[in-house]
């Protein structure tokens, strides 16, 4: 359908025009909040502006959207759609912090066909296509295959007293790169518990489902992409063997806050 090398190109160079902007390497950076606590640089405009021209180029059938673009319903009626989040984790990127990437995925009629995860500034490349497997850095994934939830490892700042079974291990800002930890091995379960954009999970999701992870939404049910409201209540990922387990964990805070 698309010229994978040249997709992989693409994002690449994104990735680049992000590192070339970043503090963490004692460059000058605009930052501003578009909502308190939401914040935003020139690197993200710049990025997206780049991935609409040349994704646009790559696939002119497919249509839009991104975190950084007015959202045009009439991308609904493509079964094509390109899912974008420039930078992915923009509070670490600001910061002068590694955990950002530049995420970006393909769907079509709903689920994702494509997706890259480009984290320069960690020196990861993510890519994955559905039914053809996941890699990091050219070699194949192998997500996690624990089936003991009790010590699962959990990407996150600290565990509510309910959760004090789990074990923490790093969490980078990217929500992205939080799930593919999961497709990686680096950690066996990766939940949230609020409302998030499609533009956040595709490409990662796609990426630790072909390393063989399970991935749903925060009630066990699967993700479609391209809904008019362009958001799924939580995201769920883990190893096949303690995913029923974690739904029944968090159903009844999932219930409650939704």
């Amino acid at each position: 359908m698309i010229d994978q090398g040249r997709f992989k190109q693409i994002v690449r160079e994104a990735g680049r025009i992000a590192h070339a902007r970043w503090p963490g390497d004692g460059h000058a950076l605009k930052s501003w909040d578009k909502t308190p606590g939401n914040p935003v640089s020139e690197a993200d405009l710049a990025v997206d502006v780049f991935l609409r021209r040349e994704l646009g180029h790559l696939l002119p059938a497919a249509a839009w959207l991104s975190e950084e673009t007015a959202d045009d319903k009439a991308r609904t009626k493509s079964d094509l759609i390109w899912l974008v989040d420039p930078i992915d984790g923009t509070r670490d990127y600001v910061r002068g912090r590694p955990g950002w990437a530049v995420s970006v995925a393909l769907i079509s009629g709903g689920r994702p066909l494509f997706g890259m995860l480009e984290a320069p500034a960690r020196g990861e490349q993510w890519f994955a296509v559905a039914g053809q497997g996941a890699t990091l850095n050219g070699e194949a994934l192998t997500a996690s295959a624990r089936t003991e939830f009790a010590g699962a490892r959990v990407p996150a700042d600290q565990l509510p007293s309910a959760d004090s079974d789990l074990t923490l291990v790093e969490k980078p800002n990217s929500i992205a790169l939080r799930i593919a930890m999961v497709g990686d091995d680096r950690a066996d379960l990766l939940a949230t518990l609020r409302w998030g954009f499609e533009w956040d999970i595709a490409a990662a999701t796609l990426i630790a489902r072909e390393a063989g992870a399970q991935v749903s939404d925060a009630f066990g049910k699967p993700l479609d992409y391209n809904k008019h409201d362009p958001r799924d209540f939580g995201v769920l990922v883990s190893s096949p063997g303690i995913h029923a387990e974690a739904v029944a964990r968090l159903a009844d805070r999932a219930a409650q806050l939704k």
